[in-house]
């Protein structure tokens, strides 16, 4: 299994995926805001979302673990 963190603090705004879902290389996965900015996370591969470890609303720090895929 493979930990997804996130690049920037900041908070949640929303998921773009659900538990299950196959992802690919460059799919959005959440959005955060940051600095009045909305930032993408994006997957840098392929797999299945095995957990969402946040959710809307969240504050998140940078290198926080988000998700975890497989």
């Amino acid at each position: 299994m493979k930990s997804i963190e996130s690049q920037v603090g900041g908070q949640i705004m929303r998921i773009e995926v659900s538990e299950g879902s196959t992802i690919t290389e460059g799919q959005t996965l959440l959005i955060v805001e940051s600095m009045k900015m909305e930032i993408p996370l994006e997957a840098d591969e392929g797999g299945t979302i095995k957990a969402i470890l946040v959710q809307p609303g969240d504050a998140i720090t940078e290198g926080q673990i988000v998700m975890e895929i497989e």
